[in-house]
């Protein structure tokens, strides 16, 4: 790409009385961003049956978003820094919209395939430029930690939400209306763009060309392989990854700059946050399956059924702030692991006999906490010392955390449990709810020791600070 050559200068922050009507715009696209990951696994029976397609067929529809909008995130970060925040920002949402828009009119598997393509593509342009822009809404530290703890609860909010609202959907309406609304919240966030700050002025720098297809393409095929259990396309992810770390010390403008990922600090928020992330994916897929197949419930009211852990998130985003400032990110953060691996734990004791209610007393509620405690904490930790001219550069490495976590955690959870079915009694309701409690507590013991590892990483960072003073 050429250079960016056009500076646009940067805006003061916005009036204090904007700037709560500034995050719940950029709010309000995070969280539809990641509801549109969630909002069509309900309404798959009813796309099959309308478009007449196959399982496979499905695998293509439900992966093609995942995949442009994590494996474009780093890019989209990258350009936002170097064309502008809030010209980034509305970019990706309009294109969004107008895709979410060609998603709902599709009468064929290819069309709706390409247009879940493109809603990522404007999703991995949206998503970091947006959390970018929180530096400029809130250029106090203080409160910039307080919006960005909150910030971090989003995605749980998202993905919950999605959930609820395919239910509601598919209840009074077709299938269609599932992409019809992201569109009209795009069109809502497009049109109240310009009460937005336009963030720093656009750099005149080149981008790198070669790390940028290296990192998309290793991302993408990386992603993809996670997601369908191949081995061959994880490899190849793998091998475009590495050959992406190469080219990046080797460069002289790097697309990621080392120093970036070097902080142990910030590695472990992003292994926080992967495998929160990757654990609450599981989740979901996995109650909604034994709502549906062991309690008999139908789409609306198991819809109705993660109704008081998205409630519990809700709760973290209105405590997280508060919390982070007065605890600190890193604490923050281990306490939510903590509290995670607990709500795994005691889901695990999951069986045939199992109750909602006993459920959501013991685990239901418990994980999603724990799990938008992290969120918070983590999102704090790895935004923490970033230079304005690479906050949407890191907002791309958070949401590829974000987005890499979930086909990581069904891509290994998912088939642990049908193996652990398969060894006791090969299929059946106490079977499958016997895999489905072996693969929660394997998250359970991953989260206990994450948070192990950040207390360390905490202790080992304070030692090294109280060394130098």
């Amino acid at each position: 790409m050429g250079t960016a050559s056009v500076d646009v200068p940067s805006d003061t922050a916005p009036p204090r009385q904007r700037t709560g009507l500034s995050f719940a715009l950029l709010g309000a696209v995070q969280i539809t961003l990641i509801a549109t990951i969630t909002v069509i696994t309900v309404a798959l029976p009813v796309i099959q049956r309308d478009l007449r397609l196959t399982d496979t067929d499905l695998v293509f529809a439900t992966s093609a978003y995942s995949l442009s909008f994590g494996g474009l995130l780093v890019l989209g970060g990258r350009l936002a820094d170097l064309l502008g925040h809030r010209a980034v920002f509305v970019t990706g949402v309009v294109a969004f919209g107008a895709a979410s828009l060609a998603a709902a009119a599709a009468t064929t598997l290819w069309v709706l395939v390409a247009a879940r393509f493109a809603q990522g593509v404007g999703a991995a342009l949206a998503a970091p430029a947006a959390m970018a822009l929180l530096s400029s809404v809130f250029p106090d530290p203080a409160r910039r930690t307080r919006a960005l703890a909150v910030w971090g609860v989003l995605a749980s909010i998202g993905a919950g939400s999605g959930n609820l609202l395919s239910g509601v959907i598919l209840s009074w309406g077709q299938w269609r209306w599932v992409f019809v609304a992201p569109a009209v919240v795009s069109a809502v966030i497009a049109l109240c763009a310009p009460l937005l700050p336009t963030g720093p002025a656009r750099r005149p720098e080149r981008l790198d060309v070669p790390g940028a297809l290296l990192i998309t393409a290793g991302l993408t095929a990386f992603i993809f392989g996670l997601g369908e259990s191949d081995w061959v396309w994880i490899g190849v992810g793998a091998l475009g990854l590495a050959l992406f770390a190469v080219v990046q010390a080797r460069s002289s403008r790097p697309l990621v700059p080392p120093a970036l990922l070097a902080s142990t600090r910030r590695l472990a928020a992003l292994l926080a946050i992967g495998l929160t992330a990757a654990a609450m994916a599981t989740y979901f897929f996995i109650l909604a399956i034994f709502f549906q197949k062991s309690l008999d419930y139908s789409p609306l009211r198991t819809s109705a059924a993660f109704l008081p852990p998205v409630l519990a998130v809700l709760f973290t985003a209105a405590v997280g702030g508060r919390a982070t400032r007065r605890f600190g990110a890193g604490v923050l953060t281990a306490a939510g692991l903590a509290l995670g691996a607990a709500g795994m734990g005691l889901l695990s004791g999951l069986d045939a006999d199992s109750s909602y209610w006993g459920l959501l007393v013991v685990g239901v509620t418990l994980f999603p906490v724990g799990a938008g405690l992290t969120f918070s904490g983590a999102t704090v930790w790895a935004v923490e010392r970033t230079a304005p001219e690479e906050s949407g550069l890191v907002g791309g490495v958070v949401n590829t955390a974000m987005e890499i976590g979930p086909p990581v955690g069904l891509a290994v959870l998912v088939p642990l449990a049908v193996s652990h079915a398969a060894g006791h009694g090969g299929g059946g309701t106490a079977a499958d709810a016997s895999g489905y409690g072996f693969a929660f507590g394997v998250a359970a013991v991953a989260l206990a020791v994450a948070a192990g590892l950040v207390l360390l990483q905490r202790a080992a960072g304070s030692s090294r600070t109280a060394v130098r003073d």
